[in-house]
């Protein structure tokens, strides 16, 4: 059975991914997006973006991206649902394992983001959606009136312990160190806010209760001296994690696991680019990776025609 080509295959429709599907189709290249989720990606889980120009007031994540997807939707982009399991050449052309099904293209965007990392404690996998959380958004009414902790020290963490403000009558931030990684108007947001405490150089030992998080164990990392606090919810704001497990042996990635790129976007491999979160970079934010899409549709499209004369 012949399978279909295409020109262009983006795996990943978050902000990186839909654009790169809107440059692609307005270059009149047939292309196709894969998404294993909804589109949206780790942006549709803020509750409000204030840094991504052209929205002066700010605006909800998952308004950014529904707007993005209805840009790219009037250009007929199909989607397909999905998990990409495997990325292999086959020749000039590169051959994606979908759920079964062999999806062959003349190149590839890899734009599939990033997770939340974990801290690797005892109580956490237990209690993942009984109290632990990595999305204040999606979970902050369930704790109108209780006290709740957030762990991580930058922008992420910073606006999600504000936002939970409006429903906990408490939030402890705790972070490792005694300087925070938040940008500065973040930073006079929090500690002008009564309802947050910040539990400074502390690190989670342990997370408490059987069915529901109870507290957590906090280790001083100075001092050595070990705490419990009382809580009803935790959520965890630590960091990323490369969803590129996939790519593992086909491009080259670093120590973490993101990819590694060239000037544009290139991986190691000739033919395949990356963008967002997923490649090796100095910031992760939704202007960087629009211009990450933008940057490998085109690189992609100077590639068809120097190698596949397509034009």
């Amino acid at each position: 059975m012949k399978r279909e080509t295409y020109d262009l295959i983006i795996i990943g429709a978050g902000p990186a991914g839909l654009t790169a599907a809107l440059y692609a189709a307005r270059s009149r290249l047939k292309v196709l997006l894969v998404e294993r989720l909804a589109p949206g990606g780790q942006i549709a889980l803020s509750d409000f973006v204030e840094n991504y120009p052209g929205y002066p007031d700010g605006i909800n994540g998952m308004e950014l991206v529904t707007r993005m997807k209805e840009q790219v939707d009037r250009l007929e982009v199909p989607l397909r649902q999905g998990e990409v399991r495997a990325l292999e050449e086959d020749r000039a052309m590169k051959v994606i394992y979908v759920d079964g099904d062999w999806l062959e293209s003349r190149t590839v965007v890899v734009a599939s983001g990033a997770s939340p990392k974990r801290l690797g404690v005892p109580g956490e996998d237990n209690l993942i959606g009984r109290g632990v959380s990595f999305c204040a958004t999606c979970d902050a009414p369930f704790y109108r009136g209780q006290v709740v902790a957030v762990v991580g020290g930058g922008d992420t963490a910073v606006q999600e312990a504000l936002y939970l403000t409006k429903f906990a009558k408490k939030v402890y931030l705790i972070h490792r160190r005694r300087k925070l990684r938040a940008a500065r108007i973040l930073q006079e947001r929090l500690f002008h806010n009564e309802r947050i405490e910040v539990v400074w150089s502390s690190a989670v030992e342990e997370v408490l209760g059987d069915d529901l998080v109870e507290g957590v164990r906090l280790k001083n990392l100075e001092t050595g001296e070990k705490q419990e606090l009382k809580l009803a919810g935790l959520f965890l704001f630590i960091g990323l994690r490369p969803n590129s497990s996939f790519l593992k042996g086909m491009v080259d990635l670093d120590a973490e696991g993101f990819v590694i790129t060239g000037e544009n976007l290139e991986t190691s491999v000739p033919g395949i680019f990356a963008a967002g979160d997923v490649r090796r970079k100095l910031l992760r934010q939704v202007a960087t990776a629009v211009g990450d899409g933008a940057t490998a549709a085109y690189a992609a499209e100077r590639y068809l025609e120097r190698v596949f004369h397509c034009d």
